[in-house]
């Protein structure tokens, strides 16, 4: 905010001058509006503080960081600078191998590093580079100027939040952000995937992001850039190796992806030949690379540029092989494996921090392993010292840097916190290009180890201010661009697969909801549990597997569970208010677990939950595109509302179902009203099974949704095939026809049952044709 001289920087003024006119009830107003949008929008990190990680709501520093234009030209010149030298370093690793030979770089950097991948060596990466996107941590030291602290080359994270930070930031300052000559962040993004599907195209492929799923820390990231940019997000299990060439299983069956966007760690990808314990990687995907098949960004191997003990060799190398100095400086690193710099690191042990060489974090991000050589009590540091003489080569010392500050809103004021910033750089067809902001990590406290995210350090928007208004960009088409149109056969199986039980979990719920609430209505009314008709129902519920006894079953809240398991799986293919509806139908299950009892108290929750219900398959019914995924997700709905309906009409159509059962089967199954339109009588046997089985213009009816199964079942790829029907469309066909012929009273239980497991039958099909 404030530069050596004592001087504002610039945008700061105004920036300021538009927080004193907010005021700070206004000003809160804003920061919390932004923090809404961000739980609103299901934006979360995860936190490793156990066996497990945990989500966490992203943590926004709701004040931007702002970069003035001329500075940001000078970062970005030296940013494509370093990222030129990175490629030609890591090009010659995996290459000819000339710094090793000619004493540029030690032999055991490079050999005794954990990421030094042998079998890519030589190995020569399709697209003709190594890097494509990479991320550099920027520091600015009190004197203005900026130092690299580290560079991010393996799978560098990110890019989506610093996308939701400015989306968040925006909302609450909307008037001041459109006052200031922001530079936008999509056109970085367009031309980064222009250059994807360019190059796919070139090999008549598709392009996917390869993710490690759902349970890695920036997962919600990669769901978010894939739908961003209208990518695959595909997982190891999704792909397959086939004479060299990477497919990926779709409904449609294999299909060539020719760019992977890798964002999980390289060891991880080939279990083959690479780390052999990998559970998420694809055997073979080093054959498919050596086939030259697939093109991978990053290519496999470039985590080695992120090792922390490269540092002390990139002065000498930029010069060796730019003919120049960096025009970032690296923050002063010291190889221990070297005589003369160990002997510097033991002189000026108390003033360097000393960590492990082949780090891949930054030194305030390492949560053990570096540490300032005077904060070492003297026993440990006397043995430290020891270890560093015997074995050098795994040892660095580095310069401690203080970092700048930059204002924080905390408790209604502004606090100074120590800052660093994430850059980007993408390789496009006009070469490096560098995303005009970032996101700046801030500490939570004054100490600069605090601004690691697993730290409890926070994330800050950066605008790059202009002299003069920017243009708006957007990722929609240019004008005179040809339009294309994905097929509807690039839907990965397992996409459908977690589609088709989203449907089915969301209607179980539904169908357990109307139960329990019939249940509890009888019981709140009759005020005793062993009446007939309530064993007779709680029996039914026992047997699948949800406790009568329960005012909010563990059953039930299962079944809530695994639908948002299932859809957390897919999220880039799911719509944020959707996801925001079935969130909060999971958090108003749990709420009432706590709060209600039996009875009443059931009755009015299930109530509730069932509108949610209602609300969440509207949003996903009414806005979801009739492309393949929707398709699926409607099989999975229409196949377990027949099976719900089918068992619970033979339950209580018994003969020895107790009075009350065909108006409570009315009831659940939502056809109170139409029964009494349709029929002349009052509920009897076979109107309530003609109504709720056999009627086709009843939405509850098993044979809707048969009629509905087999309607979609044939518009799936290779539903219906030269004039030929799938083993899935005959059988849903052969099962539509016998209930269209069937009278009510052929539907005895047992028939309902066998309709029941003819219909799980059905389901087994549709999987063996477009999951197996």
């Amino acid at each position: 905010m404030i530069d050596p001289q004592g001087n504002i920087r610039p945008g700061w003024f105004e920036l300021m001058a538009a927080f004193d006119r907010l005021g700070p009830t206004e000003l809160s107003a804003r920061f919390e509006r932004a923090d809404q949008y961000l739980r609103d929008a299901g934006v979360f990190y995860r936190k490793y503080d156990g066996a497990e990680g945990k989500e966490r709501d992203w943590p926004l520093a709701h004040v931007p960081l702002l970069i003035d234009e001329t500075d940001w030209s000078r970062i970005s010149s030296g940013l494509i600078q370093r990222a030129e030298l990175l490629e030609t370093v890591i090009a010659d690793i995996y290459g000819d191998n000339l710094l090793v030979q000619q004493g540029l770089l030690p032999p055991e950097l490079v050999a005794r590093n954990g990421e030094f991948l042998r079998p890519l060596v030589g190995v020569k990466p399709v697209s003709g580079h190594y890097l494509h996107f990479c991320a550099f941590e920027l520091g600015r030291g009190p004197d203005g100027a900026w130092w690299v602290l580290g560079d991010r080359a393996q799978a560098p994270s990110g890019a989506g939040f610093a996308l939701e930070n400015r989306v968040a930031t925006t909302r609450a300052l909307s008037d001041i952000y459109a006052d200031m000559n922001v530079h936008r962040l999509a056109g970085f993004f367009r031309g980064f995937r222009d250059t994807l599907f360019a190059d796919a195209k070139r090999d008549g492929g598709r392009v996917g992001i390869l993710t490690p799923g759902q349970l890695n820390e920036t997962y919600f990231e990669h769901a978010y850039i894939a739908r961003y940019l209208g990518l695959m997000l595909l997982e190891g299990e999704d792909l397959v190796i086939e004479d060299g060439n990477v497919m990926v299983r779709t409904v449609a069956g294999l299909k060539p992806v020719s760019v992977l966007w890798r964002r999980m760690d390289a060891s991880f990808v080939d279990p083959l030949e690479l780390r052999y314990d990998s559970r998420i990687g694809t055997p073979g995907m080093v054959e498919a690379l050596r086939h030259g098949s697939i093109s991978v960004i990053n290519a496999l191997g470039t985590g080695l540029l992120e090792t922390r003990a490269l540092a002390a060799f990139m002065p000498r190398l930029a010069q060796k092989l730019l003919g120049t100095d960096l025009l970032l400086p690296e923050i002063a690193t010291w190889w221990c494996g070297q005589p003369s710099e160990q002997n510097h690191v033991i002189d000026n042990f108390d003033n360097l921090l000393i960590g492990p060489a082949f780090a891949t974090t930054l030194p305030f991000d390492d949560l053990r392993g570096t540490a300032l050589g005077s904060s070492i009590p003297p026993e440990p540091k006397a043995a430290l010292i020891e270890r560093i003489r015997a074995n050098g080569a795994d040892y660095v010392g580095q310069e401690p840097v203080r970092l700048s500050t930059a204002p924080v809103y905390v408790d209604g004021k502004l606090q100074p916190r120590p800052i660093t910033l994430r850059v980007y750089a993408a390789r496009t067809s006009d070469g490096w290009t560098i995303m005009p902001g970032g996101f700046a990590r801030v500490g939570s406290t004054s100490d600069a180890s605090a601004i690691s995210m697993q730290r409890g350090g926070h994330a800050a928007d950066v605008w790059v201010l202009s002299s003069k208004p920017v243009e708006r960009v957007s990722l929609l088409p240019q004008d005179g661009r040809k339009l294309v149109r994905n097929s509807p056969g690039s839907l990965p199986s397992r996409a459908a697969d977690n589609l088709i039980w989203l449907g089915r979990y969301a209607e179980r719920c539904e169908a357990t909801v109307r139960i329990l609430r019939a249940y509890n209505a009888r019981l709140a009314e009759l005020s005793k549990t062993d009446l007939p008709i309530l064993t007779h129902c709680a029996a039914f519920l026992d047997s699948i597997d949800v406790d009568a006894s329960e005012a909010m079953p563990q059953g039930l809240l299962a079944s809530i569970d695994s639908a948002v398991h299932s859809a957390g799986q897919i999220r880039d293919r799911f719509s944020p208010d959707g996801w925001l509806a079935l969130n909060d139908l999971q958090k108003t299950a749990q709420r009432f677990a706590t709060r209600i009892k039996p009875g009443d108290d059931a009755t009015r929750a299930m109530t509730v939950l069932l509108r949610k219900l209602a609300g969440f398959s509207g949003l996903v019914h009414e806005n979801m595109y009739r492309f393949a995924g929707w398709r699926f997700l409607e099989l999975g709905r229409r196949l377990e509302r027949a099976i719900q309906i089918a068992r619970i009409t033979g339950w209580l159509t018994d003969k020895d179902a107790p009075d009350g059962s065909l108006e409570m089967l009315l009831e659940i199954g939502d056809s109170v009203m139409s029964h009494r339109r349709r029929y002349s009588v009052s509920a009897g046997t076979q109107s309530a099974i003609d109504l709720l089985a056999l009627d086709p213009l009843n939405p509850r009816s098993v044979i809707f949704q048969l009629t509905e199964l087999r309607a979609q079942i044939e518009m799936l790829p290779g539903g219906i095939d030269d004039g030929q029907l799938s083993p899935a469309a005959k059988a849903a066909l052969q099962i539509e026809s016998d209930l269209r012929i069937a009278e009510p009273s052929d539907m005895t239980p047992g028939r309902l049952d066998k309709l029941a497991a003819d219909l799980g039958m059905l389901a087994g099909l549709v999987a063996a044709a477009y999951f197996v």
